[in-house]
């Protein structure tokens, strides 16, 4: 990864806000999608777009919907909610580093989402670290808004747009994957991410056709990591 400082054109809220404006192709479908099936579940608009407020965690949210509206104990519900958003875990500490000069930073973690994360790793680095906090907090705020709205616009007047025009069920539900797509492509530009990135897509498609729709993303992620780690660690000992 780049650590070559760059120069910002305009203030770092600014930066952070036009950095983060591609991130709203996926944002925005996804949410009005959630704001739909909210709705549809028996939620009101208004409590739909209070999750999308206060929890924000996109799959979480609609598992969330889907446990409730199923008459799931609240325990429980609560449980998987944080199971699923266990990998802020890793998430933070990653980039506390880049940060933890400025403890306003500890609100901000509101705002990581998976795109955030991926888009903040790879710029944070780059950015003078008295910029650092301004970048983010534009980044952030700007995708949670985002969600928010996409949300409100989904409780309010999904069933109208897709009763117009049918082709919206039919593209919704690959708005989410397309944007990780996105995020995850570029970083193929070198031998050791593009099989590390093949190996995770092909063991999750082969333990889908088994089956097994439930693990084949956790499983694929770690044995992307194994191998990731694997590789570099021989890269490094035959470099030696």
């Amino acid at each position: 990864m780049s650590t070559t400082t760059q120069t910002l054109v305009g203030t770092p809220w600014k930066q952070g806000v036009k950095d983060a404006i591609p991130l709203l192709g996926g944002y925005i479908p996804v949410a009005i999608s959630f704001g739909l099936i909210s709705v549809q579940s028996g939620f009101s608009v208004v409590e739909t777009i209070l999750i999308s407020t206060f929890i924000y965690a996109g799959a979480s949210q609609f598992l969330f919907v889907a446990m409730a509206a199923s008459g799931a104990p609240l325990w429980l519900v609560v449980i998987m909610t944080l199971l699923i958003n266990a990998r802020h875990v890793v998430y933070g500490p990653n980039l506390t580093p880049y940060l933890n000069h400025d403890k306003k930073w500890l609100p901000l973690m509101h705002g990581l989402t998976d795109q955030i994360f991926a888009l903040a790793h790879a710029r944070l680095p780059q950015l003078p670290e008295q910029a650092r906090i301004g970048w983010y907090t534009g980044a952030a705020v700007l995708a949670w808004f985002s969600w928010i709205a996409g949300t409100a616009l989904g409780a309010i007047a999904g069933g109208e747009l897709t009763q117009r025009w049918p082709l919206i069920n039919d593209i919704l539900p690959f708005a989410l994957p397309a944007l990780f797509f996105v995020l995850v492509i570029p970083r193929c530009n070198n031998r050791l991410w593009s099989l590390t990135i093949i190996l995770s897509a092909v063991t999750a498609v082969i333990l889908k056709m088994l089956g097994y729709p439930n693990v084949a993303i956790p499983l694929a992620a770690m044995s992307g990591a194994v191998l990731f780690y694997a590789l570099k660690n021989q890269r490094i000992v035959g470099g030696q």
